[in-house]
């Protein structure tokens, strides 16, 4: 399974997944260059889908559907079946709720796209209010291999590690991490993540040191959760 970026409006991200003759896009708000895209490798936009409803992420999704010819997949019957297949090769995907309700994560190939729930820096604000699900939700996501790279929904880069640094100034991998940005490819690993990244980083002694000088609740797991979440 191959994944090509596209960048569209101010700083959203979608992307096209193919295996061979066959492809998937999600959040395919670029549609003139996605168009081009599976034009020139020569093969057939199969499916359109979504990682949630928000409108940033659904623009585009019928006016490609209906250039392509291709068939439009509900994000949310996908989540209920756990899984799709693309020209013989399945990507999970798994229902992530917390920045929405719907929202959906799919993983293929050691990569996972995230949309709104986790991006490379931060996490995506909980419009839904279900802290608790959000919350299992992340982790749900964690519990991936180091080496996973994470696609999301938008490229908050620069502005997440400058929040990150005020979190905890004095965390060294917060400059390895943006010398290695590419705002041509925004990517980042979970290991990457778990380094930098404050909202998975509230079991460590650091964070719950911060948390703990900000009268904030440190007793159990979700409680860190909590706590981290009140800082942004």
């Amino acid at each position: 399974m191959e994944i090509k970026q596209f960048r569209y409006a101010a700083d959203n991200l979608g992307y096209v997944l193919f295996s061979r003759s066959e492809a998937l896009a999600v959040d395919g708000g670029a549609v003139q260059g996605i168009l081009d895209f599976v034009e020139k490798k020569g093969v057939v936009l199969k499916f359109v889908t979504n990682t949630h409803a928000h409108p940033d992420h659904t623009a585009g999704t019928r006016e490609l559907a209906d250039r392509s010819g291709a068939v439009y997949l509900d994000h949310r019957k996908l989540s209920q079946q756990g899984r799709m297949d693309l020209n013989g090769e399945i990507i999970e995907v798994l229902h992530t709720p917390g920045h929405t309700a719907d929202s959906v994560t799919f993983s293929t190939g050691g990569t996972l796209i995230t949309g709104d729930t986790l991006f490379n820096g931060t996490v995506g604000n909980c419009f839904s209010g279900d802290l608790k699900s959000f919350f299992n939700s992340i982790k749900t996501l964690i519990r991936y291999p180091g080496d996973t790279v994470i696609y999301a929904g938008h490229d908050y880069v620069r502005e997440a590690l400058a929040f990150a640094r005020t979190v905890e100034p004095g965390n060294t991998e917060i400059d390895r991490y943006l010398d290695r940005y590419d705002p041509y490819h925004v990517c980042s690993t979970l290991d990457d993540e778990m380094k930098v990244n404050p909202y998975l980083r509230f079991n460590e002694d650091s964070m719950i040191r911060v948390f703990k000088e900000k009268g904030l609740s440190v007793d159990t797991e979700y409680d860190r959760w909590k706590s981290v979440m009140t800082l942004g």
